[in-house]
Formats: structure tokens, sequence, C-alpha cells
């Protein structure tokens, strides 16, 4: 019985099976590692993204707390894969800001971009003490408002490497 040709091909079959899957979670979460835009334009796997005239965009991103209860002056909050800020248990970044929503805004990212979107607060956000409506793309330090509470956003940019 050992040496049965059904028996052998069913083992093999399901080792097949078994390897496609594993391969197939492996490529999604490298695909989601990388980011959802797709497969990575960079071949060196240093999670930067090659732009228009060769150059190289920064992904690393974070924002800096300027003020607010509840945040340490100067702590760097990492925006991988995007974060909600808003006074509720809910956000990602919590603020203790009685002018601040549940969930008051988000910032993600789209590309070599990052956004900063109000999400229906009561009180609005500020992006560089201008009222944001709808989305608005950021830029090296700009200052994200929200009541009392303020953030800087600062974008890690690659050293030019000299040449």
């Amino acid at each position: 019985m050992e040496g049965d040709p059904l028996a052998v091909a069913l083992k093999f079959g399901f080792l097949a099976v078994l390897y496609l899957f594993l391969f197939t979670v492996a490529r999604s979460a490298l695909k989601d590692l990388r980011g959802r835009g797709g497969p990575p334009t960079a071949a060196d796997g240093t999670g930067m993204h090659a732009v228009r005239g060769g150059r190289v965009a920064a992904t690393d991103a974070w924002l800096v707390a300027l003020s607010g209860a509840g945040l340490e002056i100067g702590e760097r909050i990492d925006l991988f894969g995007g974060v909600t800020i808003g006074r509720g248990a809910e956000a990602d970044v919590r603020i203790e800001d009685r002018y601040a929503s549940t969930i008051h805004c988000r910032i993600r990212s789209r590309g070599n971009t990052y956004l900063v979107e109000d999400v229906g607060s009561t009180n609005g956000t500020f992006l560089n003490d201008a009222r944001l409506k709808g989305d608005a793309e950021l830029s090296d330090l700009d200052e994200i408002s929200i009541g009392d509470t303020k953030f800087r956003f600062e974008l890690s940019l690659p050293d030019s490497g000299g040449g």
C-alpha cells in the first residue's frame, strides 16, 4: 500500500496547494509592506520610490507635537500607514483637546505625497492657519492645528550622496 500511486499523487497535490497558498500569503504581505500602490518602483528594496527626473522621493514622514494636552512636546508620530487624530479612544493619536472631535482628521499617503483631511469635525482642522476644506497635500514643515493642539509635519529627505 505504501507505493499506491493515488496516495502519492494526493500527497504531492496537497504539498503543491500548500506551497501555492504560502506563496500567495507572502506576496500579499510584501505588497502591504511596500504600500498599496502596486509593485515598488525602486529595485533596491529601500522603501524609496523613483519619481520624475531620476530623483528619489522619501516615504518616511512624521508629525511632531508642538503643543497640546496629552502629548509630550517634541513627540514624533510615525505616519507609516496613515493615522487618525482625535479625542476618542478609537483615534490612532489621542489628544486631550476640548475642541477636538472623536475622530477629527486623518493623514494618509498617496503615492509619494501625504494628505491631511478633516473628517467632518465641528471646529475644523487648520493647515498653516488656514481652515482646511476637503483634503490638502502636506509639505515639509507644514503646521496642522486642531483647537489648542499643534503638530508639525516633517518629511524625511534622502541624502544626496554628494552627486
